[in-house]
């Protein structure tokens, strides 16, 4: 069996935005048709980029807002495929970046179960044998008939959450997703997410709260513009990091 869970190697992705601001499609179909020509830069999202976990750990990724930590996800989860580089997953990956990516809104909740849970690799007759349990941790019994139109973002993003934890994942991406819902709730999820600790599940957790950072992680990596700026034990790493947000306060 390979030991490693999770490998990225020297992956990075670039973006092309435009310079001048594109406000519709129909807006840019007339300029180009006018002739027009947009201008563009490249933003480096991810520059070489290399991280790794064993099977079991708890590896914590920190940085600003627009350092990279959720276009690393979104690789890892396959949304975005890196320009170059090479990602290695070992076992079934539960994804918590966008609760309800992917539901469709015409659908109930308990149609859209059976289609998220499809999204995760599952078939339908596991999604049968996991939905009453599905629905009681969501705690959406009275509304998992219901089109999925009438759910707040709240209860969209508990049933998110609830499907994504309950497929025995061997990989688990958390992406600040456990203050979803009332306080009651979050610690359900929570325990829920020390619970696949315990159970020796990876996690790779990406998270502004450092305090958790400590108490949770094997390892660190702290991303700044796109890049890993410094990576080891959790003490270490976030200690440089407050010294760094300290010195631009």
């Amino acid at each position: 069996m390979n030991m490693q869970a999770i490998k990225i190697s020297g992956v990075s992705v670039k973006y092309r935005l435009p310079k001048q601001a594109i406000r519709s499609v129909k807006e840019y179909v007339v300029y180009r048709l006018k002739g027009g020509r947009y201008d563009y830069h490249e933003f480096w999202a991810l520059k070489r980029v290399y991280i790794e976990s064993a099977r079991g750990k708890v590896i914590g990724i920190i940085g600003r807002n627009g350092a990279g930590k959720s276009t690393l996800l979104k690789v890892l989860a396959g949304v975005i495929k890196p320009i170059e580089g090479k990602v290695e997953i070992n076992g079934r990956i539960a994804p918590l970046i966008e609760l309800g990516a992917g539901f469709d809104p015409e659908l109930t909740g308990r149609e859209n179960t059976y289609l998220n849970g499809t999204i995760l690799g599952c078939t339908n007759r596991e999604m049968s044998q996991k939905m009453d349990q599905i629905v009681a941790f969501s705690e959406l019994n009275e509304f998992i008939d219901a089109p999925l139109r009438t759910y707040s973002s709240g209860m969209v993003a508990r049933l998110g959450f609830a499907i994504a934890t309950d497929i025995d994942p061997d990989i688990l991406i958390v992406d600040e997703i456990l203050g979803v819902g009332d306080a009651g709730f979050q610690a359900k999820c929570a325990k829920r997410v020390e619970g696949f600790r315990e159970k020796g599940v990876t996690i790779l957790l990406v998270t502004h709260d450092l305090g958790q950072v400590g108490k949770m992680c094997d390892y660190v990596h702290w991303l700044e513009q796109g890049t890993v700026r410094a990576h080891g034990k959790p003490s270490e790493v976030v200690a440089q990091y407050r010294k760094f947000m300290a010195e631009r306060a």
